[in-house]
């Protein structure tokens, strides 16, 4: 996205609101899902997330940019696409939007996860809250399954959900995840590239976005986004799920997966379109 000549005064708001804009559509319908069975399946909660990104884009992305995503400006950054001085700004500019997305949230939701809660038999910042604290941060598998079975929450269940799939296969979900979505969001807005869509490029992210969720999320709820993750996870630690919400189920899982991996694979698309994909491009003036 081209930006406008302004200060990082009014581009770090902006950013900020375009994040809040994604967070709140996006986990506004995981809440519609999870606590109110209002969507039948994957799919439509895919779909939501993707055009959330699109119109936060479309919003915000002439002044900003539109990262919204800390692993996007941090990628930016790296190939010389964005200065290293308002990497920080930006990553808290959408840390703030995450998290006021997610107090929104709570404020509109609040009974509803309390009957989830009544309904499941747990009970908040106990073992079994993750299906309420899954609104919030994510967790691999997703206990999805679990929010939404008949019946109180099972931990055998949950034992045997949780045993299908492991850190190191959590962390290359999310890290693969990334990098297709790091390798579209370069290709789609490389000036340089003479079948880019101009101004089609944030609903191709969109729609990026609708594939990987339908693919992913099942596995780890499919973050692609520090900020998604530890903005509203944050705001779940400080509002009565504690240590289920912040570090959550394993000690190093929530840093690995919904951190470490986004980071490295926004990195790896990145100089994968760049190195590999984009040479082979005829130039645009040829």
């Amino acid at each position: 996205m081209s930006i406008l000549n302004l200060t990082t005064a009014e581009k770090c708001p902006a950013e900020s609101l375009g994040t809040y804009f994604l967070l709140f559509l996006g986990y506004g319908v995981v809440r519609s899902a999870v606590l109110t069975g209002s969507q039948s399946g994957l799919w439509q909660v895919a779909v939501v997330w993707g055009l959330a990104t699109m119109l936060a884009i479309y919003v915000v992305g002439p002044i900003s940019g539109a990262h919204i995503n800390p692993a996007i400006t941090l990628a930016f950054a790296a190939k010389g696409r964005f200065p290293w001085r308002l990497v920080l700004p930006y990553v808290a500019a959408q840390l703030v939007g995450a998290f006021v997305a997610a107090g929104t949230l709570f404020f509109i939701f609040s009974p509803w996860l309390a009957a989830k809660e009544a309904e499941k038999g747990v009970v908040r910042g106990q073992p079994g809250s993750e299906v309420t604290a899954m609104c919030y941060g994510e967790y691999f598998p997703s206990p999805g399954p679990l929010a939404t079975a008949s019946g109180p929450y099972s931990p055998e269940a949950a034992q045997r959900l949780n045993a299908l799939v492991s850190e190191s296969a959590a962390f290359l979900a999310e890290m693969l995840g990334t990098m297709i979505l790091g390798v579209v969001v370069f290709a789609v807005t490389d000036p340089r590239n003479p079948e880019g869509p101009g101004r089609l490029a944030p609903v191709l992210i969109g729609l990026m976005v609708v594939a990987l969720i339908s693919v992913i999320a099942p596995l780890t709820q499919a973050c692609f986004n520090p900020a998604r993750d530890f903005g509203s996870r944050l705001f779940a630690f400080l509002t009565g799920w504690g240590q289920v919400a912040l570090p959550g189920p394993t000690p190093t899982g929530f840093f690995s997966v919904y951190i470490a991996a986004p980071l490295m694979g926004a990195i790896l698309g990145a100089h994968l379109y760049d190195r590999v994909l984009h040479p082979a491009k005829p130039d645009a003036s040829s």
